[in-house]
């Protein structure tokens, strides 16, 4: 599948393409993941884009279906020297082709949101990011376990519980990711929670954190961050969808800091999902 505006080729990229993609969001500031591409690619790989210019890549976007109602947009790029020109609307067109008739969801930042508007998406919640050093626990993390023990199908039942579609290809791969590390809580033989922590360009980046109660979220994190400063990143980000004010709450109590600002914006329904569970999502790129 091919589109073009003067000069603009827009085409389907590959893992290994997307390496620019990651420099460019690194240059924005949005601290990607050092190894997300692999799992990003498992769940749709024929959902990422860029556009080039004699060759040359300028701009790129990702549209990634998650079932036959569902799709996420992230990555929407244009690299610096070339905005203006028209092939960000090019790519955006290339890319939201892919999504067919499903319903699109998107973290936005504040000064593109009005142009997603007039797009047809709709705001649901503002997300901030909070960053920090968290607190070193003053004990060991009761009932945690890694979350490899509860064995995949639990996983993804209760990640399921918890976004607006099945992901096992994505969840599978994020999981096993090296230097990916997976934290479950289970308690009286059931899981409440799970969350995970990776290095990132920055700050070691927590998502998900998915947890039934305040208190499992709060066992969670500090044992993922934990895990982050035993891997040398003391430093912690976690995107935290500000509709959950206990999330807000726990990520203050933390000693974390809010950054900057996104808002989850959709151009129709979802099924539905536990967003009181919800504690930090799973990545800016891909929902």
């Amino acid at each position: 599948m091919t589109q073009s505006s003067p000069a603009l080729e827009v085409t389907r990229a590959s893992v290994a393409d997307w390496g620019i993609v990651r420099e460019w969001a690194a240059a924005e500031g949005w601290n990607p993941g050092l190894d997300d591409a692999p799992a990003f690619f498992a769940q749709d790989p024929e959902g990422f884009f860029l556009g080039r210019v004699d060759g040359e890549p300028v701009s790129a976007i990702s549209v990634v279906n998650y079932s036959n109602a569902y799709a996420f947009l992230g990555f929407y790029l244009v690299r610096p020297d070339l905005r203006g020109l028209g092939h960000g609307l090019a790519t955006w067109r290339a890319g939201l082709a892919h999504a067919g008739d499903r319903t699109v969801g998107l973290d936005g930042v504040p000064d593109q949101q009005d142009n997603y508007r007039r797009s047809g998406f709709v705001a649901a919640h503002r997300t901030a990011r909070w960053v920090g050093v968290a607190p070193a626990p003053q004990a060991p993390a009761p009932d945690v376990v890694p979350a490899a023990a509860l064995g995949p199908a639990a996983l993804r039942a209760y990640d399921s519980a918890c976004y607006p579609a099945e992901r096992p290809n994505f969840l599978d791969r994020w999981l096993g990711t090296p230097g990916h590390r997976a934290l479950a809580r289970v308690v009286d033989g059931r899981p409440t929670g799970y969350g995970v922590v990776r290095p990132a360009q920055d700050e070691a980046r927590i998502g998900p954190l998915f947890a039934d109660t305040p208190a499992d979220a709060a066992v969670l994190l500090d044992a993922l961050a934990a895990e982050a400063a035993a891997l040398g990143s003391p430093r912690i980000a976690i995107d935290v969808p500000e509709s959950n004010e206990a999330a807000t709450a726990l990520a203050a109590s933390r000693a974390l800091a809010p950054t900057f600002e996104t808002a989850r914006m959709y151009t129709g329904p979802t099924r539905p999902f536990a967003h009181t569970r919800i504690y930090g999502i799973t990545t800016l790129e891909l929902g």
